[in-house]
């Protein structure tokens, strides 16, 4: 059985870049450090590192081992908070990661109905296959995304289905025309790369494909290039609840959406404040008028995660 003390150590190699900096952040002496590598290939039969000038890198089998033990100390680390939350050695915690749209809309919202004292909240900015990554890591513990066709791979997360965020066209005030092909022979502002495979897709259906000319995931600096006459985009609702520039026209796209949900790690059941902030989330999030809550999972049947 591999040595946890011993991943960490490896981990914080492949991090930090030599033994020297490994040894330093774990305050360990730097001769503990390449004692527990040496161990470490004993217990694997493989070669993990390997002498570069007067430095050391991490060999493929070395790479590949040191991916998959910082998913297992995150998971690792995630169960020792958990763990401890249950039997009361402290209050505990739960971790956020989300996409800038819905954190500049319904996430502070969540934040501000989570009502539990003792319990630390914290979130950070992450886009989809960061957020994913971050979640089976076990560094967060709910992950807020979205997804066009397709979309992050959520094997062995439990994800639910929140809204479809509607896509928009968004023109200067003075430039008419209601359909993506209207705007075929203008410039364009691409985002994210997620979003400019979108566009790209949605320019094709209709039979063209856009001449972008510049590129931010930006959505406050991609309707100043548009206000400006610069060209035209696209952007989720949720980007123009976030900020919406007065001098844009913007213009729903029919049967274009991305779909926002809702992600944790684990069997359930879930720690009480990892459940406290989902039920937040859930309950935060922007629906159409009357519309019930969407329940689909993406990593199996209808659940509540």
């Amino acid at each position: 059985m591999l040595d946890v003390a011993r991943l960490r150590v490896l981990v914080a190699v492949a991090r930090h870049g030599s033994v020297t900096a490994a040894a330093r952040a774990l305050h360990y002496a730097q001769p503990s450090v390449s004692h527990h590598l040496a161990r470490l290939e004993a217990e694997t039969g493989s070669r993990l590192v390997q002498r570069v000038g007067r430095g050391i890198r991490l060999t493929e089998a070395g790479r590949v081992l040191a991916d998959r033990a910082e998913e297992i100390l995150g998971r690792l680390d995630a169960a020792e908070q958990e763990l401890a939350a249950h039997t009361g050695l402290r209050a505990g915690r739960v971790r956020l990661a989300a996409f800038p749209s819905a954190l500049g809309t319904f996430v502070p919202v969540a934040a501000a109905g989570f009502n539990h004292p003792g319990v630390e909240l914290s979130f950070r900015e992450a886009e989809p296959p960061e957020a994913v990554d971050l979640l089976r890591r076990g560094e967060v513990d709910v992950a807020v995304l979205f997804a066009h066709d397709g979309g992050p791979d959520l094997a062995g997360l439990r994800a639910e289905e929140l809204f479809e965020d509607e896509t928009c066209l968004v023109t200067p005030l003075d430039w008419a025309g209601d359909r993506l092909a209207d705007h075929a022979e203008r410039r364009w502002i691409g985002g994210c790369e997620r979003c400019r495979a979108e566009l790209l897709r949605a320019c094709a259906a209709e039979g063209f494909t856009p001449d972008i000319r510049f590129t931010t995931d930006d959505y406050v600096a991609a309707q100043q290039l548009v206000a400006s006459g610069l060209g035209v985009t696209t952007l989720p609702a949720l980007a123009l609840a976030g900020h919406r520039n007065a001098n844009v026209r913007v213009v729903p796209l029919p049967g274009r959406a991305r779909r926002i949900s809702v992600a944790v790690a684990g069997e359930p059941p879930d720690p009480p404040a990892t459940r406290a902030l989902v039920e937040r989330i859930r309950a935060s999030s922007p629906r159409p008028p009357g519309a019930a809550p969407a329940h689909r999972s993406s990593a199996g049947p209808a659940t509540r995660p």
